[in-house]
């Protein structure tokens, strides 16, 4: 009995790592940054929140709720003097502070290339949601950029993979 139990895992696994093998990715480009995502997820450039785009994924069923994505906020900071590191203690205590029950569980610098990032992950409820955010941020010519994937906490391990390599896939220009 456990045999087979362990075939039908090994079967499964099998199959969701060639779907997602097989899934054909897109690539939005802009001046300043690209960014590639699957094309069955949704993307939208309507400014909403005061994003410079959303990547929704698709509905998982008709009782989910909630889109996991990926969007990109764009901040101006001439003028304000900050650095990566004054720019992460402040947003760590925003995060702290603005979202109910936050908690930081992992902030880490990140060389890649001729660019360090700084990688945060946090936990919080917004509204009746119990979310998880992964949040990437550069300093780059007097401008923040945010990019964020948010999943509900108990879906996150579905979208780990998929959501990370869109994140790994942000490029500047």
């Amino acid at each position: 009995m456990n045999k087979l139990l362990l075939i039908g895992i090994l079967l499964l696994t099998t199959n969701f790592s060639i779907l997602a093998q097989s899934t054909e990715w897109d690539t939005l480009s802009k001046k300043d940054y690209s960014i590639q995502y699957p094309n069955t997820w949704e993307l939208n450039e309507s400014g909403q929140m005061g994003t410079s785009f959303i990547l929704f994924s698709p509905v998982s069923s008709q009782k989910d709720q909630f889109r996991e994505n990926v969007n990109l906020l764009i901040q101006d900071l001439a003028g304000y003097d900050l650095n990566l590191n004054k720019y992460v203690e402040i947003s760590e205590n925003q995060i702290k502070t603005m979202i109910t029950d936050g908690n930081i569980t992992e902030s880490k610098r990140i060389t890649s290339g001729s660019l360090d990032y700084h990688k945060v992950v946090y936990t919080g409820k917004q509204g009746v949601n119990n979310l998880k955010f992964v949040q990437y941020f550069w300093l780059v010519n007097d401008k923040a950029f945010v990019l964020t994937l948010t999943c509900e906490e108990n879906q996150y391990d579905n979208y780990k993979v998929t959501g990370e390599k869109i994140l790994n896939s942000f490029k500047f220009k």
